[in-house]
């Protein structure tokens, strides 16, 4: 006869402490989950709260000029002669002041006669070589600005609110 395994007996051991941590660890493991989605969302919250403050704040930081930028046309052209010697004869530009003002272009207005006389003795103190390149364009520009607002100084003007001066023409014979 053969004889039959003896009935199973009961658990114990590990097997019945893993049954009763099964609830306890799936409770650990959804509070887990909750707590990391939690943490993503509140972390994506406030990234994006912070760029929207980053966005309002960096509008603010370019306004743009209240006042357009006005133009003074010192006509006639100026005209001086070159020294002898030199391959031009003469040099003619027509002269623009740009400011953001209405009192430094009144200023320099009124008192052009003075503005002319010092340009007049600054184009003619030039050498036709150096003003043949782009750069001695560019460095009598900067004299004539710097010439301009020397005047505006000495009349007690603001020699800053001249930003800049255009040559419109410029011509070389």
């Amino acid at each position: 006869m053969a004889t039959k395994p003896a009935a199973a007996a009961p658990p114990t051991g590990s097997a019945a402490v893993t049954d009763e941590t099964a609830p306890k660890s799936r409770k650990k493991l959804l509070l887990s989950i909750f707590a990391l989605v939690v943490l993503v969302a509140g972390a994506a919250g406030g990234w994006y709260f912070w760029q929207a403050s980053q966005a309002d704040a960096a509008p603010a930081k370019k306004a743009p000029p209240q006042t357009p930028l006005l133009f003074l046309a010192l006509e006639p052209p100026f005209v001086a002669n070159f020294e002898e010697g030199q391959a031009a004869r003469f040099l003619q530009i027509d002269v623009r002041v740009a400011s953001r003002s209405v009192e430094t272009i009144d200023l320099i207005r009124a008192n052009e006669p003075l503005v002319r006389n010092d340009l007049l003795m600054l184009y003619g103190a030039q050498d036709a070589a150096a003003l043949g390149s782009r750069e001695g364009k560019e460095k009598l520009r900067a004299e004539s600005l710097e010439t301009i607002r020397r005047i505006v100084k000495d009349l007690q003007g603001d020699p800053k609110a001249v930003e800049s001066v255009l040559f419109a023409s410029f011509v070389m014979q």
